[in-house]
């Protein structure tokens, strides 16, 4: 006999509240408690946990919904649920928990987690609002756009209600830069290059839910205001009187596309204000030599009194937030090496006339610098969506059951990871954002960053078009810098299209139409005699199928992972159908190629269902070949092609070959 009593001089602290062991039951176990006021932190794990309530009443909180518990409540968690048990009563809630490991409990769950981790949750899947100074490039369409749009489109098909929000953001200095260059105001470039932006968008088969126009959405300068109230209002930031850089010359303020200088924080020469290289912010002042682009001589220093915020304060703020959703490494290695500074005050306002002022007047003649304004534009453009689509989403009352998703470049990640989960702790103290972060390194052009201040670039109105959006979308995803620095090289796009997608996948499906014309009048045959070649070939299409849901999934996500899934499929196809026509004309083996034949148009049956997040227009016209509808949900298994449906594959062209290298109407 085991007996156990709690013991609250035993307890230790786990998991930010109170709890002990129970040993000799077999599985892991223990008595917790949780005090007034108190919650557990988010954490997940590989054992399945079973918690009986013995006292006291609280909330679980499990992916934003909300479950009371009271004595007498049994819960069990699968592997990898997520909760927070919450006490919303004025005494001790107590608890027994016991927990053990069941790997084939583990995988399973693991595998329902790929496809749709998020219930009945309103998905919010941002792909960073680009700066309209410039049209976008095929590197920003490969980084946040691509990746969130494919992202949207496989949670929609596992039945998640997804939303792909972006826009543009009108206040970056680099607007008002651009504008200088060339002949506008700051408003007028703008709006020039927003609706360039949301034309590429459209013609890479991107359409956003959401697209906010900062600079003329009249709802948005009062919200963000409100927003930066709620932030100054806390303690933590204060007006304070720092360095900072002006021009000589002129006087005027520098930050931004304003100055450049050697990186504090590793060798490379960067802006202000963020280092493409290392990730790391500089305050400006902290540059080495310093060069303004206003003028040729050196810039001087000077006090400057702007809102400040001490960012080192937040270091446990921040790493609680990363422990809630997916945060890869490297932003948590990122978040290590900042605040292992002992301090860092961040001005979070700037002297500027391009941008919206605070609604006080302790900073006259500055601007909510732009990044920390982001923070604000994700909510505003939830809130936007919301008035459009009849649901009563506000920005100044974020929800815990919202689910967020930022694709961004990494560049980007001191401010999406780091800076915006301590300004919604200021601004919203009872909200933990729950957000999944997915970042992409730069997309090299022929070895040189893609850069749209440069004007080095292959530009995507330059490239797309009906004919050739499913081959740049797949060209793009098979070399999207996910972890690592990719290179975009013209001659590689027009081998990939010519022997890739033109000569193996569409003289596969071709010939495949053919066959099926010939041989059964161009009506899918039901599958005959199966021999163990056939069944295991079945079996290696569900392992793709496997493999590119796992590609696609919102932990795993990997576009590069899932175009090679999909290349992988068609080639083993093509290797089992040429291994199988040695016999075609063979009529002792009629039922066993017209089974063959039935696996093949299965296998191009998944194709287009598993195509359809990446290449949504290839995949429609596939399905059609195949007298299907358009693919809308993802399979869950491998399916033939149901007999005597009409095959129009032969004729069917889904690729055009590549221009010659010197086309000049085609820069590719």
């Amino acid at each position: 006999m085991i007996m156990s009593r709690y013991a609250p001089e035993s307890l230790g602290e786990a998991f930010g509240i109170d709890m002990s062991t129970i040993e000799g039951l077999g599985v892991g176990a223990g008595w917790g408690r949780v005090a007034p006021g108190v919650r557990s932190t988010g954490h997940h794990h590989d054992e399945t946990e079973c918690f009986v309530i013995v006292a006291g009443r609280g909330e679980f909180d499990v992916d934003g919904t909300r479950h009371p518990v009271e004595p007498g409540t049994v819960v069990l968690f699968e592997p990898f649920e997520s909760h927070v048990l919450e006490n919303t009563g004025d005494e001790d809630l107590v608890f027994v928990t016991q927990y053990w490991r069941d790997p084939g409990r583990s995988l399973a769950s693991a595998a329902g987690l790929r496809k749709n981790a998020f219930g009945d949750r309103p998905v919010f899947v941002f792909s960073t609002p680009p700066t309209p100074n410039g049209d976008l490039h095929l590197g920003h369409l490969a980084g946040p756009y691509l990746g969130a749009d494919a992202y949207v489109r496989f949670q929609r098909m596992n039945g998640a209600e997804a939303y792909h929000l972006t826009g543009s953001d009108d206040y970056q200095s680099y607007v008002a830069a651009a504008g200088l260059t060339e002949g506008r105001t700051p408003a007028g470039t703008a709006a020039h290059y927003s609706a360039e932006i949301a034309e590429t968008l459209r013609l890479m088969d991107i359409t956003p839910d959401q697209y906010t126009v900062t600079s003329t959405d009249p709802a948005y300068p009062p919200g963000l205001q409100e927003f930066f109230g709620r932030v100054t209002a806390s303690d933590a930031v204060r007006v304070t009187e720092a360095e900072a850089l002006v021009d000589a010359e002129t006087g005027g303020y520098l930050y931004e596309v304003d100055v450049r200088g050697g990186c504090p924080h590793c060798p490379a020469v960067t802006g202000g204000n963020i280092c493409e290289e290392c990730g790391e912010p500089n305050l400006v002042h902290d540059l080495g030599d310093p060069v303004s682009a206003r003028s040729p001589a050196a810039p001087r220093r000077e006090r400057v009194s702007r809102f400040s915020l001490p960012v080192h304060a937040f270091g446990d703020t921040v790493r609680e937030h990363h422990r809630l959703g997916r945060v890869p490494a490297r932003l948590a290695e990122l978040a290590r090496r900042v605040f292992d500074r002992p301090r860092f005050d961040l001005p979070l306002t700037h002297p500027s006339a391009w941008g919206v002022a605070p609604a006080g007047e302790e900073v006259p003649g500055q601007v909510i610098w732009v990044w920390p304004e982001m923070s604000y534009g994700f909510l505003h453009g939830i809130q936007s969506l919301g008035t459009r689509t009849g649901r009563d989403w506000r920005a100044a009352e974020p929800r815990q059951e919202w689910k967020i998703v930022h694709f961004f470049g990494y560049d980007n990640s001191f401010y999406h990871s780091l800076l915006y989960p301590v300004l919604y702790k200021l601004a919203h103290p009872d909200w933990e954002p729950d957000i999944d972060y997915h970042v992409n390194e730069f997309y090299l052009l022929e070895g040189e960053k893609f850069s749209t201040s440069r004007r080095h670039a292959v530009w995507g109105k330059d490239v797309l078009s009906p004919d050739t959006v499913d081959a740049v979308r797949y060209f793009l995803a098979a070399t999207r810098p996910e972890d690592t620095r990719t290179d975009f090289r013209p001659s590689a796009y027009r081998a990939t299209v010519s022997d890739t997608l033109v000569g193996t996948w569409q003289n596969w499906l071709n010939d495949l139409g053919d066959r099926v014309a010939k041989r059964y009048e161009g009506r899918a045959p039901d599958a005959g005699n199966w021999t163990p070649e056939h069944s295991a070939f079945l079996a290696r299409l569900g392992t793709r199928l496997t493999a590119v849901t796992d590609a696609l999934g919102p932990g795993g996500f990997s576009l590069r992972a899932a175009a090679a899934e999909l290349t992988g499929l068609v080639e083993d196809t093509v290797r089992f159908s040429t291994a199988q026509q040695l016999r075609a004309d063979d009529p002792a083996w009629a039922d066993e190629t017209r089974t063959a034949v039935a696996l093949e148009l299965a296998a191009a049956r998944l194709l287009a269902s598993s195509a359809t997040p990446v290449l949504p227009r290839f995949a429609g016209r596939l399905a059609r070949c195949l007298d299907l509808p358009a693919p809308s949900t993802w399979p869950d298994t491998v399916e033939l092609v149901p007999p005597g449906s009409r095959i129009t594959l032969a004729p069917a062209t889904f690729f055009q070959p590549p221009p010659p290298p010197n086309d000049p109407h085609r820069p590719l």
